[in-house]
């Protein structure tokens, strides 16, 4: 019984040891033509001129303070995974939370369908740390929520210091404005609520839900604003060289942009964004500054974060073979 269990695994393994550096090799070749795609898809509107005069055009100061803010953007983001481990009940280290968290949105913010996306990287790192696949799914959803409250309470402020531009784009008067704007503020602070009222678990649209503690609540609701604010400081310096609109008033147009991209689901937004933010900005011709936009916040990130990831899987191969 032993020797006939043993002999397919002995089998198996002759294979494996034969063919498993063909295997790593096709692996990497495809984690490097993805990541080629990924940037060929996304620079394929804008001509090589288009891109060096766009950047040319944003002086060195604005491209620094853009490049603070989307990586003070990043360094938010590395705190959903962070914190959406102790929701889980596997509070693993930081290192690890921002190793899983850069490579998997660094790319998911690019492919669109960022929880699925980034949520099958996730699973890659998480899975080998122990997490089951039931913890890495509450994770992806506790991260999602936490950027629907970030979301909410950026719309809501840039609504409430800028009505105008909710008129432009919601097509109501200022008061209606106002009353969107105090909704989307309020659900934050619902959220906050059911979490230090809550004990347990939550029936929400028949579904239970296990809420988490009020103070990993209120950290939650912390870093989803300051993330997104963030992001939308990166837009308002890459924009401010050619642009007079001020921060909420950008900021409104980011968050616009953002609802419209997860209801079209275009990788990073590609064409969405533009689009909606010329719309909503009194500038007709804001392109360049977008671009500029678009290579610090998505581009740079995709390349960094798909050499970080080629790496790690290079060196968890290694340590799996060892």
């Amino acid at each position: 019984m032993s020797l006939s269990s043993a002999s397919p695994r002995a089998a198996w393994r002759s294979v494996w040891l034969r063919w498993q550096k063909p295997i790593k090799l096709a692996g990497t070749a495809a984690v490097l033509a993805l990541t080629a795609y990924l940037l060929w898809r996304a620079l394929r509107p804008y001509s090589v001129a288009e891109l060096g005069a766009a950047v040319a055009a944003i002086p060195a100061a604005r491209l620094m303070a853009a490049g603070g803010f989307a990586a003070a953007s990043y360094f938010c983001l590395t705190f959903f995974d962070y914190l959406a481990l102790r929701y889980v009940g596997a509070p693993l280290a930081y290192r690890r939370a921002a190793l899983a968290s850069f490579c998997s949105l660094s790319l998911g913010h690019t492919l669109g369908l960022a929880g699925v996306s980034s949520g099958a990287v996730r699973y890659r790192f998480y899975s080998r740390w122990g997490l089951s696949g039931e913890q890495v799914a509450k994770l992806i959803v506790f991260c999602g929520v936490t950027v629907a409250l970030g979301h909410l309470a950026l719309a809501g402020g840039a609504l409430l210091a800028d009505p105008s531009l909710g008129e432009r784009a919601l097509r109501l008067d200022a008061t209606a404005v106002r009353a969107v704007a105090l909704v989307c503020l309020a659900l934050p602070v619902l959220y906050l609520v059911a979490a230090a009222l809550v004990r347990g678990r939550l029936i929400l649209f028949g579904r239970s839900v296990a809420m988490p503690a009020f103070r990993l609540a209120l950290a939650q609701v912390a870093v989803a604003i300051v993330n997104f604010a963030c992001v939308a400081a990166c837009m308002w310096q890459a924009l401010a060289a050619i642009s007079d609109a001020g921060y909420p008033e950008v900021a409104g147009a980011y968050a616009a942009a953002n609802a419209a991209t997860m209801l079209t689901h275009a990788p990073g937004g590609l064409g969405v964004v533009e689009t909606v933010v010329q719309r909503l900005l009194p500038q007709s011709d804001l392109i360049g500054g977008l671009l500029v936009y678009r290579l610090i916040y998505f581009l740079a990130p995709l390349a960094i974060g798909s050499v970080t990831l080629l790496v790690t899987e290079i060196m968890f191969r290694r340590r799996a073979g060892a």
